[in-house]
């Protein structure tokens, strides 16, 4: 009967270490995906500068923050937001977002129409523009039921 519980006890040891292994794995590959869409991002960030001057309009100010309220049930909270670039082009201002990917650099993304949405409401600006670095493209964005147009 030892051997036996012996048995069971290395085999369950065996058991938790892969499991262990699986996990730890599972964690690397994630951290790894992770560091090359960030190093993706800064670099089209870089890229989209070059493109964004080679269209004529000139970089004010990168990592434009700014904060602007937003009330719920009669009690303002201001709220903190981060755009990639404050540009200008014969004489009008854009908040321009840089996105790289399949996904995130369309406008039929939800989560990306939500973002430029947002900037057109948080930023004194005359646009947004949509910077697709991958394609090189960049997207002047108008929300027309926004009555500033």
């Amino acid at each position: 009967m030892d051997e036996l519980l012996r048995a069971g006890v290395v085999l369950a040891l065996a058991l938790l270490s892969f499991v262990v292994l699986v996990f730890a794995l599972r964690a690397w590959a994630r951290r790894i995906r992770i560091r090359a869409r960030s190093a993706r991002a800064y670099a089209g960030e870089k890229e989209a500068a070059a493109m964004l001057r080679a269209r004529g309009y000139a970089i004010l100010k990168s990592q434009v923050a700014v904060e602007y309220p937003i009330e719920i049930d009669g009690e303002t909270i201001a709220m903190g937001l981060r755009a990639d670039y404050l540009v200008a082009k014969n004489g009008e201002r854009f908040i321009a977002e840089v996105k790289t990917g399949s996904q995130a650099t369309r406008i039929d993304t939800a989560a990306t129409r939500r973002q430029l949405l947002e900037y057109e409401v948080a930023f004194d600006v005359d646009g947004v523009l949509l910077v697709d670095a991958d394609a090189e493209r960049v997207h002047t964005i108008a929300f027309p039921t926004l009555g500033r147009r």
